[in-house]
């Protein structure tokens, strides 16, 4: 019994100078995730909304078909067009016109993260009542500046009131978040999200298979509850 205390002394020191350390090295790892976190936000971007945390407006990294694209918005339109009474062409300054929705939704990517964020734009069934959309259209398809195409019911779109964004918290929507414009697809996966649209199409396909779609994901890309 005497010789038993001394060790089991010996062992809860040993223990105990354990633990600490690996609590210390928990916390260095927290605080570098958490900066590199901080290190995604722009200047000036919102952290906060209505008690929710923010996520940056910058995903973790491009998982583009084409890169990050850079768009002369001095040149840029976007077209409505397809089945409508009559083909609209509008500038990057007569979308930001029409009336502002705000959105707090959280994106998910098939990758594995996510985003919450603060996003402001235009209703995108504003945007097809301009051209009109004709009896027959059912769904709605986004064409993207690098070629990129998916496409959502146009049920889906009017009965969400789902937007086309070019502000992410409570800036400029960046590059990479797909500037000038992205569809806040909510409640879909992140490939349902088109950035760098440059043409809405309304069509009477309702099998239309999209860039990834083609490749043998989901059309319906349903978030799983």
């Amino acid at each position: 019994m005497k010789r038993i205390l001394p060790m089991l002394v010996i062992l809860f020191v040993l223990l105990a100078g354990c633990s600490p350390q690996a609590g210390e090295a928990d916390q260095t790892q927290a605080d570098a995730v958490s900066a590199a976190t901080l290190a995604r936000y722009r200047e000036s971007e919102i952290m906060e909304f209505e008690g929710a945390q923010l996520d940056p407006a910058v995903g973790p990294r491009d998982n583009s078909i084409k890169g990050i694209q850079q768009v002369d918005i001095e040149t840029y339109t976007l077209s409505i067009n397809g089945l409508v009474d009559e083909p609209v062409t509008l500038t990057y300054e007569q979308v930001l016109a029409l009336e502002p929705y705000e959105r707090l939704v959280t994106l998910y990517c098939v990758e594995g993260w996510d985003a919450t964020v603060l996003w402001k734009g235009v209703l995108i069934d504003d945007l097809i009542q301009l051209g009109g959309a004709k009896p027959e259209a059912v769904t709605v398809i986004f064409s993207s500046v690098d070629g990129y195409t998916t496409s959502l019911p146009l049920q889906t779109i009017q009965e969400k009131q789902l937007i086309l964004a070019y502000n992410a918290n409570g800036l400029e929507l960046p590059p990479s978040m797909g500037y000038p414009f992205i569809v806040v697809a909510e409640d879909k996966l992140g490939y349902k999200w088109g950035r760098w649209v440059r043409s809405i199409t309304l069509s009477d396909d309702a099998d239309y298979k999209g860039y990834w779609e083609n490749l043998g994901y989901s059309n319906e890309a349903d978030i799983a509850q």
